[in-house]
């Protein structure tokens, strides 16, 4: 589904990404892993357009991405939910949700998708009418989640989700991605709950230094293999 080849990209004169090349398969769930500044988070940032590319490329379904906008994104069938969750704090949840589907053509199914929303996280359902503000981290994260998936995405890039929240939330974050998967969703996952990711991927890279150090399908990894990379300085 998606193709990133020679890929550099980063901020200003600081370059993050060195010549990073993977692909993400359709129906999949892949797992981007690595140690904080590896680059996990300005790769899903020049997928979306928000970094610029110095050179490489990016092909969704074979075409490439460099002269679409961030904003023209989520007609492609892309939605990044972001690390931090960046709700709506002064709007209520149900507000927060119909956010998501501002696209003209996903207008119409406002009722449905808001169904759905409330039937994967029926916590959102209880607190429909409460200000976003006020939900714990756990329900703020479930919130974002509801909120991209109003756009009906064919391939969610999804940014640290377990940061910061109780191991009972996480559990119920990763069987949610589990049923998204199962109902043929492209996920692309940036997490460094490793145990977690292995359960749940199909593929797993690690990233450090702005580089791919191993591209494996998840059933062959070997968590003490991982680990050592994963901590190699």
């Amino acid at each position: 589904m998606i193709e990133i080849t020679g890929l550099r990209a980063g901020y200003g004169s600081i370059n993050i990404l060195w010549d990073l090349s993977l692909t993400i398969g359709a129906g999949k769930l892949t797992c981007i892993i690595g140690p904080n500044g590896a680059g996990k988070t300005t790769l899903l940032r020049a997928v979306m357009g928000l970094v610029p590319v110095t050179s490489g490329e990016v092909r969704l379904n074979g075409r490439p991405l460099s002269d679409t906008r961030t904003w023209e994104m989520v007609r492609q069938g892309v939605v990044m939910i972001p690390e931090g969750r960046l709700i709506f704090r002064d709007m209520t949840v149900e507000e927060n949700l119909i956010m998501g589907a501002f696209p003209e053509e996903q207008r119409p199914k406002v009722k449905t998708n808001l169904e759905r929303a409330y039937h994967l996280f029926p916590r959102l359902r209880e607190r429909r009418a409460q200000m976003a503000g006020s939900l714990s981290g756990g329900e703020s994260q479930m919130l974002a989640m509801g909120r991209g998936l109003m756009a009906e995405p064919k391939l969610i890039l999804l940014d640290e989700p377990s940061l910061g929240l109780a191991p009972v939330i996480v559990q119920e974050i990763f069987a949610i991605l589990a049923q998204l998967k199962e109902e043929g969703s492209t996920i692309v996952l940036v997490e460094q709950n490793t145990h977690m990711v292995v359960g749940v991927a199909d593929h797993v890279y690690l990233m450090q230094a702005g580089k791919v150090l191993l591209s494996q399908e998840a059933k062959d990894v070997d968590l003490e293999q991982l680990h050592n990379l994963y901590f190699t300085r």
